[in-house]
């Protein structure tokens, strides 16, 4: 049996109308209703094909604007780790920055391959940062205020699960120098990054220290699961390709407006702009959310 929740715009589909559709599709419809508390939220219970398989019928059928398969009864993580660029922020930071150095249009078409999965993930930011060799520091300062701004919804997110005790990770194939303050603001508990190397008040074009890539990425996680203790529940948001090893190995791993590769390693979709749709389809009332 399956559990799926979805949000869908639009008119409700009739519970025989979806039913004949998904049996179309090779899935038996046992059960729909609304959630109590959050009547936004149709709860179906499915039986036939996996849960990639029910993602894409639903996608066919509905086109819901968020979604999330499960095998088991869904439950608030004590794990939450999430992507920063195009995750957490509506922007590429390497990206913004690149345009105080006249480079933008050139770094951000590495950025979209890299993220697309097409080029390897350390030598495209290798290569990105090299070319800001000579940047001021202070530079980064400007980009934050002037450019970088949350994504709608994430600030709640973040705030509502921690307030329910979920330890809350940010994890980015970026930079400490964005990522911590974007953290704080978001109320984040920890951060893993990379680190811009910096002399003379210039950025010398190169990084400190290791690389945070996929793998990193997915390690956070099991480290964070590990120390949450047996039987804890794990969520995971991200949107590029270096961010699939740790959306497939999180119970609810979460594909935000994500490229293609990310969105079909996802068991959770949110294909809106609201981070919030997350907290309605774990079915955390709004009584709970904070930090709106």
């Amino acid at each position: 049996m399956l559990i799926a929740r979805l949000i869908a715009d639009g008119e409700a589909r009739e519970t025989a109308e979806l039913a004949q559709a998904l049996s179309a599709q090779g899935f038996a419809l046992a059960e729909a209703a609304a959630l109590d508390h959050m009547p936004e939220v149709t709860e179906l219970r499915v039986t036939g094909g996996t849960g990639a398989e029910l993602l894409d019928a639903l996608d066919a059928i509905i086109a819901p604007r968020a979604a999330l398969v499960s095998a088991h009864a869904i439950a608030v993580p004590r794990v939450f780790v999430s992507d920063m660029d195009s995750t957490m922020i509506g922007q590429e930071c390497i990206d913004e920055l690149a345009d105080y150095a006249g480079l933008k249009p050139q770094i951000a078409a590495i950025t979209e391959r890299a993220m697309q999965g097409e080029l390897d993930f350390e030598a495209a930011l290798r290569e990105r940062v090299g070319l800001l060799a000579g940047l001021p520091e202070s530079t980064i300062a400007t980009c934050l205020a002037e450019r970088i701004s949350a994504t709608p919804g994430a600030r709640a997110l973040v705030q509502t699960l921690a307030g329910l005790g979920t330890a809350c990770v940010l994890v980015t194939g970026g930079f400490h120098h964005f990522a911590d303050p974007v953290a704080e603001s978001l109320g984040f508990h920890r951060v893993v990054g990379n680190r811009l190397e910096v002399s003379g008040g210039k950025l010398t074009g190169a990084l400190v220290g290791a690389i945070t890539d996929a793998g990193v990425k997915a390690a956070v996680l099991e480290e964070e699961i590990a120390s949450a203790g047996e039987g804890a529940h794990s969520l995971a948001t991200g949107d590029g390709a270096n961010d699939i090893p740790m959306i497939a190995a999180a119970h609810y791993g979460f594909a935000y407006r994500a490229k293609p590769r990310a969105r079909a390693a996802a068991n959770g979709r949110v294909d809106g702009a609201d981070l919030t749709d997350v907290l309605r389809l774990l079915g955390i009332a709004q009584s709970q959310w904070r930090g709106l």
